[in-house]
């Protein structure tokens, strides 16, 4: 007879009310509590994936190959600097004597080439006539004198509204003959891009759009803490009903089996769920033109968001079949082998007429627990993470860059996700039921 059937049995004896009542209740409770950690297990992982969905659409948008990388973007901003200057393009007082100065120096060296062109030594009859006709009726001091009214009336033809809105107009026409001459033919793909994402989230610019992201991951952020701690305290009042309940040997069987589905709702959300985050990224580029400051801000270098599944994933689609093989390995050590041994452990403890005196199944609830490599893994990414986050906070820092005509500076936002939290709490929890199993056996012994 199983243990399971045993329990079945001794409940169905003559007992009291009472402990029918504290069965009954426990049972439902763990029941409750089994349902609560899933709900918050499903919810979690759904806000993990669209937490990843919108950083992808954000790094998307703003991705340094539409901005700083684009030729398009950089004439934008710089036809909007100089069209600013030729829009507002005026003289003022200071500006008009210095203009009217230089006026004057040219027309008095105008007029010394003139005179000199003229009174130079000539040859020809009609030549010499010419320039005693010259000398004879021109004073050269009286023109001279005559050149600061000239610039004058020159410069205020020049400077007047009139001739202004023509400089300008022309100004603007060749600025934008330039303009249609430099393009790298991204901006028809960026409209469309931005159309595309704009329309997905219901917004009209660029602006908006980041101020909806980031009310949006903020909202989610917070509900996913919610939904990890209330899973994860499920779990811990789970614990404490053992802890309170271990001389009950009746109920050690239906606490097990209880607990076995906790750590498979925390592998399952564990491998599901995205564990690290890479995100490196230009957070602000100054450039000093004309004396105003073209920016870009938030320039995606490269964005990742990774669960185990998808890291298994990505490596088994690589050619390189050294890859496949790490991909398919992690497959069965860190997924497979611990749902199997999940499965084992719970037709072991209630020693299941099938199956519970196998010895394949002791096997892999006992023996098998080295070739679990679900804690290796855990140690895996936490020291795959320091490695990258220390690489590129080196890179990085070589980008910073401070100076009067720029100023360029970067920021890491990579890290560690919430799932890889959960599969730690999983490898935790999976050692604590190793440990009651081995209690459970050697209190009741093989099955019979």
């Amino acid at each position: 007879m199983s243990k399971l059937q045993q329990y079945i049995t001794s409940a169905t004896k003559p007992a009291t009310s009472h402990s029918k009542s504290v069965s009954f209740v426990l049972v439902m409770a763990l029941s409750l509590l089994l349902l609560a950690a899933a709900y918050c297990g499903y919810r979690f992982r759904a806000l993990s994936y669209k937490q990843k969905r919108i950083k992808e659409d954000y790094s998307l948008s703003n991705n340094i190959t539409f901005g700083i990388f684009s030729v398009d973007r950089w004439g934008d901003k710089i036809s909007a600097v100089v069209d600013r200057r030729v829009k507002g393009f005026k003289l003022n007082k200071t500006q008009k004597a210095d203009m009217q100065q230089e006026v004057e120096t040219q027309l008095h060296q105008m007029v010394n080439k003139a005179v000199a062109e003229v009174t130079r030594p000539q040859k020809g009859l009609g030549a010499k006539l010419k320039k005693l006709a010259f000398n004879t009726f021109v004073d050269v001091k009286e023109i001279h004198a005559l050149v600061p009214s000239f610039s004058r009336t020159i410069v205020n033809k020049i400077t007047s509204p009139k001739s202004i809105k023509k400089l300008k107009s022309i100004a603007k026409g060749k600025l934008d003959e330039l303009e249609a001459q430099t393009y790298d033919r991204s901006d028809g793909t960026i409209s469309s891009l931005e159309r595309s994402i704009y329309r997905k989230y219901q917004v009209e610019n660029a602006a908006a759009f980041n101020k909806l992201t980031d009310a949006k991951l903020k909202r989610i952020k917070g509900l996913s803490y919610n939904y990890a701690i209330g899973m994860t305290a499920c779990i811990a009042i789970a614990l404490l009903l053992w802890l309170t309940l271990r001389r009950k040997v009746d109920l050690e069987v239906p606490l097990f089996i209880i607990s076995l589905l906790f750590a498979f709702i925390l592998l399952a959300v564990g491998v599901s769920s995205p564990i690290i985050e890479v995100d490196a990224r230009i957070s602000t580029l100054q450039f000093a033109l004309l004396g105003e400051k073209l920016v870009f801000n938030n320039q995606v270098l490269f964005f990742q968001s990774k669960s185990i599944l998808g890291i298994i994933g990505t490596l088994i689609e690589q050619p390189k079949p050294d890859a496949v093989l790490v991909g398919v390995l992690l497959l069965l050590f860190v997924v497979i082998l611990p749902l199997l041994r999940l499965v084992a452990r719970g037709l072991q403890a209630s020693c299941s007429e099938l199956l519970g005196n196998s010895k394949f199944v002791r096997f892999l609830a006992f023996d098998l627990g080295k070739w679990d490599m679900a804690d290796v893994m855990v140690v895996g990414i936490a020291m795959t993470y320091i490695g990258l986050n220390g690489i590129l906070k080196s890179q990085l820092s070589g980008l910073n860059i401070k100076s009067e005509t720029l100023n360029v500076v970067t920021a890491n936002n990579s890290a560690l996700q919430l799932g890889f939290f959960i599969f730690v709490a999983y490898v935790a929890y999976n050692i604590i039921l190793s440990s009651i199993l081995k209690r459970i056996d050697e209190q009741n012994g093989p099955c019979n």
